[in-house]
C-alpha cells in the first residue's frame, strides 16, 4: 500500500488503465471461448442425431408426418446416407463442369412432374419421357402411399393425402428413393424390396447396374419386362438416380396445383408440370372397362335402365372434373410462381399428333428429344388392331382416341356433360346433342378453334 503510494501519480493511472484491459481481454476471451464450445456441441448434437435418424432422412429430410421405421444399424444407416449425398454433391459438380465446359454441355438438370388422372393416356404419355436415355423416370410412385396411408373422410383427406404425395414427391424427385420404404409392404430389408409397383414401368430400375443377378427363390411381383433382374436395391436406384442427367415422374394421384408451390420454388428443383387432360366421357368409358367392379352401378344403370344412379356417384364425378378444372385455371392464369412452369396439354392432340405434341413438351421441359424417343413414337403409335389391350401403351393412336363415343349410351354421355359442362368448355370438347350427334364420325366432338392455351 505504501509502496502504491510512493509511485508518481501518471504510473498509477497506466497500471490501472492496464488492469481494466485485461478484464475486459479476459471477458473477451471468455466469450469467444463460449460461442466456439456451443458451436462444437451443436456439430456433435447434428451428428449425434444424424445417426439416430433412419435411412429413409437423407440430408434434405422429408417433412411428412409419417413415422419411419428405425434404422436396425443407424450408423452404417449414417454413413450410407452420407455417402450418398457426397455422391449427389458430385454428381452436380460435374454437371456444373460440363456447363463451364461450354463442348458438350448437357444443360441443367431438369425435373419433370407428368400431372394426370387414371385413364387419360398418362401411361403413353409418360413413355415420352422413360424413352429418353438420360432420364430417370418413375411410373406411379406414390402408390404405395396411397395404398399404405389411411386418410379420414371428408374435406380433410383431400388436404391431408396433398401434402404427403407433395413431400414424398419432393423427396423422390432429388433422388432419395429410402423415402418409398415407409410406405412398401412388405418392408424392405437392407435396403432391398422385390415389392415396387410396376418396376417394370421404369427403364432406370431395370438396366445396368439396378439390374442385379437374379435370386433363387425371389420372386418379383412387378418384374422388369425384358431381363431378369433380383430384387430392387434401392440404394442402386437412387445413385443410378443421381448419375442422371433429369429426372421425370409420372402420377395420377396428384390433383390439387396449388399445393405445389413449394417443389416449384424450391431452388434445388427445376421443375416443369405438364397436366394432362382427355374428354371426361372418354375417361368414364375407358373406366369402366379398366375397372370394371367400382363402375358395376353406372353399367347396369347404363344398359339395363334400372334405378337412376346413387347421387354420390354423380357428385364424386363432378367433383373429379371440378379438381381438374381448378388447376388447369390456376395454371393457365401463369402466377409469378408458376411462369414457364406449367403446360396444359389434350389427349386427344397427342394421339392425333404424338410426335408434334412430344416435341411441344420436350421444348417445353428444355430437354432433347432424342432419335430414340421419336422411334419408339412412330412404332408405337402404329400398332394393329390386335395390340390395342386395356393397359398397352402400344396403339394406333389416330383410331382410338374417341373410339369409345361408337359404343358409349347418349344418357351416360348427358350424365358426365352435366357433371363435367365446365371443365368440358374450358378444355374445347363439344356437347353432344343426340345420340346421332354423339356416333357420328364426320362430327368433331373437338372445338375447331383450338383453345388459347393449346400450343
Amino acid at each position: 500500500m505504501e509502496i502504491r503510494r510512493a509511485l508518481p501519480q501518471d504510473i498509477r493511472e497506466l497500471l490501472h488503465c492496464l488492469k481494466m484491459k485485461s478484464k475486459y481481454a479476459v471477458l473477451l476471451v471468455f466469450v469467444i471461448s463460449l460461442v466456439i464450445i456451443e458451436k462444437e456441441n451443436n456439430f456433435i448434437s447434428r451428428v449425434s442425431d444424424k445417426l439416430k435418424q433412419s435411412p429413409q432422412a437423407l440430408a434434405e429430410a422429408n417433412s411428412t408426418e409419417v413415422s419411419p421405421a428405425p434404422a436396425k444399424n443407424g450408423s452404417l444407416a449414417s454413413l450410407q446416407e452420407l455417402d450418398a449425398a457426397f455422391s449427389q454433391l458430385r454428381s452436380h459438380l460435374y454437371n456444373i463442369t460440363l456447363q463451364l465446359a461450354g463442348n458438350g454441355d448437357p444443360g441443367p438438370r431438369r425435373h419433370v412432374l407428368l400431372m394426370a388422372t387414371t385413364r387419360t393416356g398418362s401411361s403413353f404419355v409418360g413413355e415420352f419421357f422413360n424413352q429418353q436415355g438420360s432420364i430417370f423416370y418413375l411410373f406411379e410412385p406414390l402408390w404405395h402411399v396411397e395404398k399404405t396411408v389411411n386418410f379420414l373422410p371428408g374435406g380433410a383427406s383431400a388436404v391431408g393425402s396433398a401434402l404427403v404425395y407433395r413431400d414424398v414427391l419432393k423427396q423422390l424427385l432429388l433422388c432419395d428413393l429410402y423415402i418409398l420404404e415407409n410406405f412398401i409392404s412388405p418392408v424392405p430389408e437392407g435396403h432391398l424390396t422385390p415389392f415396387l409397383f410396376r418396376r417394370g414401368s421404369s427403364h432406370s430400375l431395370c438396366e445396368e447396374p439396378v439390374c442385379t443377378p437374379s435370386t433363387k427363390k425371389v420372386f418379383e411381383k412387378y418384374y422388369c419386362k425384358n431381363r431378369r433382374c433380383g430384387p430392387l436395391n434401392i440404394t442402386l436406384a437412387a445413385e443410378a438416380c443421381q448419375r442422371k442427367q433429369h429426372v421425370a415422374l409420372k402420377t395420377v394421384r396428384i390433383r390439387q396445383l396449388e399445393f405445389l408451390q413449394p417443389l416449384v420454388e424450391d431452388p434445388r428443383l427445376d421443375l416443369r408440370i405438364i397436366q394432362l387432360v382427355r374428354d371426361p366421357r372418354a375417361v368414364l368409358a375407358s373406366r369402366m372397362v379398366a375397372f370394371s367392379g367400382k363402375y358395376e352401378t353406372w353399367k347396369k344403370w347404363a344398359s339395363e335402365g334400372e334405378a337412376p344412379l346413387r347421387e354420390e356417384e354423380v357428385q364424386r364425378l363432378r367433383g373429379n372434373c371440378e379438381s381438374i378444372r381448378v388447376s388447369a385455371e390456376l395454371g393457365l392464369r401463369r402466377p409469378g410462381w408458376l411462369r414457364g412452369r406449367y403446360m396444359l396439354v389434350r389427349y386427344e392432340d397427342v394421339a392425333r399428333a404424338p410426335l408434334q405434341k412430344a416435341r411441344e413438351m420436350f421444348r417445353f421441359a428444355g430437354l432433347p428429344l432424342t432419335r430414340q424417343v421419336e422411334e419408339w413414337i412412330g412404332k408405337n403409335t402404329q400398332a394393329p388392331p390386335d395390340g390395342n389391350g386395356v393397359y398397352s401403351t402400344c396403339k394406333n393412336s389416330s383410331e382410338q382416341f374417341d373410339k369409345w363415343r361408337f359404343s358409349m349410351p347418349f344418357k351416360l354421355a348427358q350424365v358426365v356433360q352435366d357433371a363435367c359442362g365446365p371443365a368440358m368448355q374450358l378444355f374445347g370438347y363439344k356437347l353432344a346433342s343426340s345420340p346421332a350427334a354423339l356416333a357420328n364420325r364426320s362430327f368433331s366432338l373437338l372445338e375447331e378453334a383450338q383453345p388459347a392455351w393449346v400450343t
